[in-house]
């Protein structure tokens, strides 16, 4: 698979179960490798009855009393089923996946020479002193950063050893991630800082940025979430209207400077152009991360 960032072109083969299998777009069943669309192929009859089931028995059920409790799908015990199994495929597979963020020219120099290392304390600190260094700001703000972090209370257990990202490319001017890509550092920085002046500051750091990452499954605990929607991209071409499904999705382990497809800056024309005429093929569905239409 190609990925143009406008800095120049990265290929990268993501974890197929077929040889030479590529990274996948779980919302374009064009990059689905052959073992997985076979699979898929093999169970049309189901897929497109259980979707047509459940759709209609949605609408029923709406324009119901609501005093029947809601409908059985005869289909459903067998549609379970090929859900458990499609993830078991995805476990082995790599899917593209987006960060989006605000860093300097310097940090994405050391993305690309080092990968990316999922958060934690030592990491956080690390990036406040190095913009001590780059003359950014002084000690004392990365003192009062490092401080007021969220990442110092109950939050640490929610993210440590986690990098985020999202399963489908969003707008950037999307509500979702504009607050990502308007301030310098993340979660760790600017959640709880409540000094303005700082606000302020981190604000002038850095560019936004959107990441374009292949992301292997194996890496996450989201390999469900991904068949879910393998499953409603290949409904859809059968003519069913499933719920169109976005997640968000981490890794635990380090990524290689080999995942990272490509990087967006504000500026070029593909993160201008994100979700809307880029990627190629990408249809906007007007999703938030992790949500539905």
């Amino acid at each position: 698979m190609r990925a143009d960032s406008g800095n120049g072109e990265r290929m990268i083969s993501g974890k197929g179960a077929d040889e030479g299998a590529g990274v996948i777009d779980v919302w374009n069943i064009d990059t689905f490798d052959n073992e997985l669309r076979g699979d898929l192929d093999a169970h049309a009859d189901l897929i497109r009855d259980y979707m047509i089931t459940s759709r209609r028995q949605s609408r029923e059920h709406e324009a119901s009393d609501h005093r029947m409790p809601y409908p059985e799908n005869p289909h459903a015990g067998d549609f379970l089923a090929l859900n458990e199994h499609i993830t078991q495929m995805m476990e082995a597979r790599t899917i593209r996946a987006w960060h989006y963020t605000r860093m300097t020219d310097a940090e994405i120099d050391t993305l690309r020479l080092k990968g990316i290392y999922p958060s934690s304390l030592d990491n956080i600190r690390s990036r406040f002193d190095a913009q001590v260094v780059a003359g950014a700001f002084s000690q004392e703000v990365a003192d009062r950063l490092f401080a007021d972090s969220p990442y110092q209370s109950d939050h640490l257990n929610a993210r440590s050893g986690m990098f985020w990202m999202t399963s489908r490319p969003v707008d950037i001017e999307d509500g979702g991630v504009a607050m990502f890509l308007e301030s310098w550092g993340g979660e760790a920085a600017h959640f709880s800082q409540e000094d303005e002046a700082i606000q302020d500051l981190l604000k002038q750091i850095g560019r936004p940025r959107v990441l374009e990452i292949a992301m292997p499954l194996s890496y996450s605990r989201r390999s469900s979430f991904a068949a879910e929607a393998v499953l409603a991209t290949y409904g859809r071409t059968l003519g069913c209207q499933p719920d169109k499904q976005a997640f968000d999705l981490y890794s635990q382990q380090p990524l290689s400077p080999a995942h990272i497809l490509a990087v967006h800056s504000e500026g070029e024309p593909n993160f201008s152009a994100m979700a809307r005429c880029y990627p190629v093929g990408f249809a906007d569905l007007n999703l938030s991360p992790g949500g539905e239409e």
